[in-house]
């Protein structure tokens, strides 16, 4: 892992000043009553009320973490009180990661589904990219020796409760106070739990080789795809121990980074495939951007075949775009290919046959 030094731990402050962004308790009842719009909640009105009154109270009291338990053992304090979800998280993550380093174990293959599109809610019709998604998962599967699991972020726009929050950019304040995995989320005390990216994370670490397919929004990414992104950042350099920080402390962090980050890099050594597409513009540079980032975290490219942009009926109609992909049958073999690819660099990868040739140089300034 690369460390950064400092002759001298120069002096620095931590920055305050922005609004405030307490709420009155008329406001807060206000957002609170609005989940509850439906008239079918009015005749538990009185019960709800008392539910108001409690979560007003873990708000005003500011109850982020209602449960905790003793850090224990592998941590800098032990004794230490940490959030039991996030110490869940962080269990299965090493599972994850147990799973992935056994070389007895099956290759894994995760294809995530970078689409926000989803059939059973208001766009009434699947995704092109799910289509793309299904034809790469069919390679894995039937290839031995291999499980395959898709992450399909649609689930974002068309089932219930499921969300992925936000990243609040903690590694800008400094980066020992990004933690691995993130500790921002839940926040019971505003109301910011069930964060989906509690199960992802696990995901990632299994996974030997990682497919991202996705199309262009507006020349970015979909915001369901870049909400993952964001949140993965503590993957990249974020710190493993939470008692280090004493939880979220600024000046703790900053003086922890000053003093040489060791910048550990938790998804480093797996290897990718990205495939992007467009109907009118984009793809090109989505496509570059998605394996620049992966490249950063320090993963691997399976190839020339496994990072590809297409258009999927240039400037056609909307409606017959999935004509369009049916006609494309060139475009089909190419996804296979990339799965192929894939395939074929987590099998070197898993006999030591592939490997990042800058692994071992000393990172000047890791960021």
């Amino acid at each position: 892992m690369a460390k950064t030094s400092v002759k001298s731990t120069p002096k620095f402050t931590v920055r305050k000043g922005m609004p405030s962004v307490a709420l009155s308790r008329e406001e807060f009842t206000k957002r609170f009553w609005a989940k509850f719009y439906d008239p079918e909640f009015e005749a538990l009105k009185p019960q709800l009320d008392k539910i108001a009154a409690t979560a007003w109270k873990a708000y005003h009291e500011y109850h982020k973490s209602p449960r905790t338990r003793r850090a224990g053992a592998g941590f800098a304090d032990p004794d230490f009180k940490l959030p039991v979800e996030w110490l869940e998280t962080r269990e299965a993550i090493q599972a994850a990661e147990k799973r992935q380093k056994n070389p007895k174990t099956p290759s894994r293959i995760l294809i995530v589904n970078g689409s926000s599109r989803n059939d059973q809610t208001c766009p009434g019709e699947m995704s092109k990219t799910w289509r793309l998604v299904t034809m790469a998962r069919e390679i894995v599967k039937k290839t031995k020796g291999f499980e395959v699991e898709v992450l399909d972020l649609s689930r974002l726009t068309a089932e219930y409760g499921r969300v992925i929050f936000p990243c609040k950019a903690c590694v800008s304040t400094a980066q020992p106070l990004c933690h691995w995995p993130c500790s921002c989320y839940p926040n019971h005390a505003i109301g910011q739990s069930g964060d989906w990216m509690a199960e992802i994370y696990p995901m990632w670490v299994a996974a030997h080789g990682v497919m991202i397919v996705t199309p262009v929004n507006w020349y970015q990414a979909p915001s369901s795809l870049k909400l993952m992104i964001d949140r993965l950042v503590c993957a990249d350099g974020g710190n493993p121990d939470q008692t280090s920080t004493r939880g979220k402390n600024p000046v703790i962090a900053k003086e922890l980074e000053l003093k040489g980050w060791p910048y550990p890099r938790h998804l480093a050594g797996r290897t990718f495939a990205v495939f992007a597409h467009g109907d009118a513009s984009g793809p090109e540079n989505l496509r570059r951007i998605l394996s620049d980032w992966l490249q950063d975290i320090g993963m691997i490219p399976a190839g020339h075949q496994s990072s590809l942009d297409r258009y999927i009926g240039y400037l056609t109609p909307y409606a017959t775009s999935h004509d369009d992909l049916d006609a494309d049958e060139g475009l089909h073999e190419e996804v296979r290919n990339m799965a192929r690819a894939l395939i074929q660099a987590v099998k070197q990868l898993r006999r030591g046959e592939l490997k990042a040739p800058d692994r071992d140089l000393h990172e000047a300034r890791p960021k």
